[in-house]
């Protein structure tokens, strides 16, 4: 027998930050139904889907809290839809709650792997993505996605994003240019189209957008940080000490213009062999997490080289893939949730103090749209 009462629950999860704001879940009114039946009690708990990747860890840490104020309770956590007020109505420019850039000091590293990844692994997670490109002189994500077709302009003069199974809005160069044509561009076009991409682009109400950077450090990461509020970076790199050399000069970059830095990624962190199941560390092992220690940087997990992720992208079925083989996939997912897990503890340290959540909006960049050339 245990003393379990549905005020005695209430109390015990209370003040659980919610994970998209920080805030306390029952003064949000997340804190739905709480009913009990002998010694399971069954919680019903409102939920965005911003925070849908961790569901499993909020559901641990209530039960936790709930077992402890009163032991031998069986906990079901159920979780219900919770919308938030969005970007006020009709209002021109980018409606998103939280915006990642995924960079690297050099190319060759999967950075657009692990960015198309993270955006499809969220999405496959509960989550409202969008997909930026802002490589534009080497836009691989098409290619990645299998995506082709040109970007039309809606009757509002706005930008209509390539779809991706209907649901995730997708931009990139590549689908304004030829594939065997290079673009060569100085800095005020390029700061252009990467404004025109964000403001002029019918996106949709997101929870989160992965912009795709070009490698190396330079004029995109400037632009990005003075058009909008981004939630962090995340930097991609190799085992290898010559990419964490180049990680490193990312990571100066980033927070020379004051954007957060979410984490390291360490892409081909070993192979594992299909026929034998030994792990071969082809570039090395660690040097990713040890560099991420150094810099006081979160390191967000380790991506193995995997034949059919990597055939998949050149095949452009990387959607495919991802959402079909559960053990290909299972590092991108733990990658996904640290992205998640990481904006969730930021979240708790420092809670907006407005009692209700504003989702980010972007200050429109008062010029023209441009006709699509």
């Amino acid at each position: 027998m245990n003393n379990a009462t549905p005020d005695t629950i209430r109390q015990a999860i209370a003040n659980h930050p919610d994970p998209e704001t920080g805030r306390p879940l029952d003064s949000m009114g997340q804190l739905k139904d709480v009913s009990i039946e002998g010694n399971r009690a069954t919680i019903q708990v409102g939920l965005t889907s911003h925070s849908a990747p961790i569901a499993d860890e909020l559901a641990d840490a209530l039960t936790s809290k709930v077992v402890a104020a009163a032991p031998g309770t069986e906990v079901k956590v159920e979780f219900v839809p919770h919308e938030r007020p969005p970007a006020r109505a009709g209002q021109i420019g980018l409606r998103v709650k939280s915006v990642i850039a995924v960079g690297s000091g050099k190319g060759g590293v999967g950075k657009s792997t692990v960015a198309a990844g993270l955006a499809l692994t969220l999405r496959r997670l509960g989550a409202t993505v969008g997909l930026m490109d802002a490589d534009v002189y080497g836009p691989s994500i098409p290619h990645l996605l299998g995506l082709s077709g040109r970007p039309s302009v809606n009757a509002a003069k706005q930008i209509e994003p390539i779809m991706l199974a209907g649901n995730m809005p997708v931009m990139s160069m590549g689908f304004l240019v030829e594939p065997d044509q290079a673009v060569i561009w100085r800095g005020p076009m390029l700061h252009g189209s990467i404004n025109q991409f964000l403001s002029d682009t019918d996106w949709g109400e997101l929870d989160y957008l992965i912009i795709d950077m070009p490698p190396g450090t330079g004029d995109v990461a400037l632009t990005l940080s003075q058009a909008l509020p981004l939630a962090g970076a995340v930097v991609v790199c190799t085992p290898q000490e010559v990419a964490l050399l180049d990680a490193v000069k990312a990571i100066s970059m980033f927070r020379k213009v004051n954007i957060p830095i979410q984490g390291m990624v360490e892409n081909m962190s070993g192979f594992v062999c299909h026929d034998c199941g030994k792990t071969y560390d082809i570039f090395g092992r660690g040097g990713a997490r040890a560099k991420a220690d150094e810099m006081g940087v979160p390191f967000l997990g380790g991506l193995p080289i995997d034949i059919s992720l990597r055939t998949a992208g050149d095949e452009g079925r990387l959607a495919e893939v991802i959402d079909a083989d559960e053990r290909a996939r299972a590092p991108l997912d733990a990658v996904a949730k640290a992205v998640v897990r990481e904006l969730a503890t930021r979240a708790s340290a420092s809670p907006p103090k407005a009692s209700l959540p504003v989702l980010l909006s972007l200050i429109h960049i008062s010029e023209p749209t441009r006709q699509l050339t």
